[in-house]
């Protein structure tokens, strides 16, 4: 089981977090689709959820945060040695900070911002929580992924901002895709897909996969549950897998990287 017990590399992805406005639905939804243990957190959290798969945090469920009306989303959470002074650095290098940083009980210090091309994602400089303690099983989030019609001005942000490095992985053509790895990383961290070459194109948003053992029992199950299927199931070398709308709107994707079709990573 991967766990982790320390606070995750700067620009890694390190935790995810549902924002609904029925809190206490996707506590259902979720704990059943999932099988996580949900907890409450104290009183002056405010109603923030915490999900524990294996004994260990796995994501967070809470209610929405502001008075602007929002759609209910899975919000990527990168991490920040500093999340001022990355704030900072995504203001040079073009981005929009929303929510200025600020302290989470003595939990963290977090931040809410969008690259150029509007992709909402959140900062996390961990103090008592480090971010997710468990990953890269089933219950827990396995790969986190940029949609975006801005593609290589993306990479350029995200270099910038983080210091990532790209991997190109698509044919270049009707595949455009790269992972990302951070500064001194041995392993993919994320990725990139170019969304302009996808039917409907939406606006750029960051994708949460969870990994479930039986993707087509767990899809099945999120529809049962109250769902939507937007994609799937489908074959892939990286694993079967399909995408969701949960009941209150939010999307995410589901995949067994045990049933792999073709050449993968």
């Amino acid at each position: 089981m991967p766990t982790r017990d320390s606070a995750w590399p700067q620009g890694t992805p390190c935790w995810v977090d549902c924002s609904v406005d029925d809190p206490a639905a996707a506590r259902d939804y979720y704990s059943r689709l999932l099988g996580w243990e949900i907890l409450d957190s104290p009183p002056e959290a405010g109603g923030y959820l915490m999900a524990m798969s294996n004994g260990r945090p796995a994501a967070g469920i809470g209610p929405k945060m502001g008075n602007v009306a929002m759609p209910s989303v899975w919000t990527t959470y990168l991490a920040a040695d500093s999340a001022d002074a990355v704030a900072g650095s995504i203001t040079a290098a073009g981005g929009a900070v929303y929510m200025p940083p600020f302290d989470v009980l003595d939990v963290g210090r977090m931040s809410i911002a969008a690259d150029p091309g509007g992709a909402v994602f959140g900062l996390w400089e961990a103090k008592a929580h480090t971010g997710a303690g468990v990953y890269n099983e089933p219950g827990a989030y396995c790969w986190n992924e940029l949609h975006t019609g801005q593609y290589t001005p993306s990479q350029e942000f995200y270099r910038s901002v983080f210091g990532w490095s790209f991997t190109e992985i698509g044919d270049g053509q009707n595949f455009v895709y790269s992972t990302f790895a951070v500064p001194g990383g041995s392993e993919t961290a994320g990725g990139l897909m170019d969304s302009s070459l996808l039917p409907g194109e939406t606006p750029p948003y960051w994708l949460t996969w969870f990994q479930v053992d039986g993707l087509d029992a767990a899809l099945g199950k999120a529809v049962e549950l109250g769902g939507t299927s937007m994609m799937g199931p489908d074959d892939s070398p990286f694993g079967r897998m399909g995408v969701v709308q949960g009941p209150q709107g939010e999307v995410f994707g589901l995949i067994d990287p045990n049933v792999v079709v073709g050449a993968g990573r």
